[in-house]
């Protein structure tokens, strides 16, 4: 594949494609665990050339590449990874730093397909509670049970503020006022639906979206309320104007959690367990969004009302969330509060 009609201005076009590319999705605002998804397997394919250049490879390159995923790779897994080589050459076409896309016939003639509703790993609440009492840290503790039991995203719980968790016996944390929409609900979360990544929330700029189609509001039962008041009491002081709700204990001392950070929780205690797997699927590895599907399923099957729980995930219209939000207190907290699992 030539090469010439490479951006002159950027050397790193032609230098090192790839790179290139890394910062343009960077820059379109993908994130670094996306960043670092693109990353691994193009540098493969680039290993599989043998010494070739990325912007030279073609049809049969490709076509080669793909066939040896099947051998180790599950079909939703080499979809994913065929997909990224096709938006990467097809962007690089697109932009004018490669002349074509060897990968578009490849895609056109492969049979597999990106599963986007897996039949994940099924796990029960006992099994699920063994699980959590193996986790002693305070902070992977809070990580775990809060997306455990409220079914909210990674992003939204990176994105949570102590002006966001309303506790009738707060206990050790800063005085910071709960935000106006919780104040007269003690004992309950909320999720707002406004930070976007890059956005400036509560005066700081945010590196996760929060993907809901509402704010809501979560009701915090007594287990959830003693796992965050035992984090509170060890949570480092921030730097922060927003007083973020999770913060690092390690490297980032005190700085807001990121998504990679909680996958990096969730994936190391996952490891431990047996339940996370190198190149695994969502059919194999608990990951958070894991916990999303956990909570889901489990209160779903539980209360036998998939509104409250379309309610919780915040995927309904704005009128169903009026009805909810209007009724929040006879409804939805009492069916909540009847019905949700124990994890501890």
């Amino acid at each position: 594949m030539s090469s010439e009609r490479s951006h002159s201005a950027d050397p790193q076009a032609t230098d090192d494609p790839i790179a290139y590319f890394l910062d343009d999705i960077t820059f379109h605002g993908k994130s670094e665990r996306t960043r670092a998804f693109y990353e691994r397997v193009l540098r493969d394919f680039e290993t599989s050339l043998e010494g070739g250049s990325i912007s030279d490879a073609a049809h049969r390159d490709c076509l080669a590449y793909v066939h040896g995923l099947r051998r180790d790779l599950g079909e939703s897994t080499v979809a994913t990874y065929a997909s990224y080589l096709h938006r990467f050459f097809d962007y690089m076409a697109q932009v004018g730093v490669f002349d074509s896309n060897p990968m578009a016939l490849v895609m056109e003639e492969m049979d597999e397909s990106i599963n986007t509703d897996p039949t994940r790993r099924e796990i029960d609440i006992q099994s699920m509670r063994s699980f959590v009492a193996d986790i002693g840290h305070p902070l992977d503790r809070a990580v775990v049970v809060t997306l455990l039991k409220t079914g909210i995203r990674a992003g939204e719980l990176c994105n949570l503020d102590l002006q966001d968790l309303h506790l009738d016996r707060s206990g050790p944390r800063p005085a910071v006022p709960v935000r106006a929409a919780i104040d007269g609900r003690p004992n309950s979360l909320y999720v707002d639906s406004e930070p976007t990544r890059g956005a400036v929330v509560n005066g700081e700029e945010r590196s996760a979206s929060n993907k809901r189609k509402r704010d809501t509001t979560i009701p915090v039962d007594g287990e959830l309320a003693t796992v965050l008041r035992h984090w509170l009491a060890i949570r480092p002081d921030t730097q922060s104007d927003a007083d973020p709700l999770f913060v690092s204990t390690v490297d980032s001392w005190g700085e807001r959690l990121t998504p990679d950070m909680v996958h990096h929780i969730v994936e190391t205690h996952a490891r431990e367990r047996g339940w996370y797997e190198s190149g695994g699927g969502a059919e194999v590895n608990v990951t958070p969004h894991y916990f999303r599907h956990f909570f889901t399923t489990h209160l779903r099957d539980r209360t036998g009302d998939r509104g409250i729980v379309k309610y919780l995930r915040g995927d309904v219209a704005q009128d169903v969330i009026d009805t909810y939000t209007h009724e929040w207190g006879s409804r939805v907290r009492d069916v909540y509060s009847t019905h949700i699992y124990s994890v501890t």
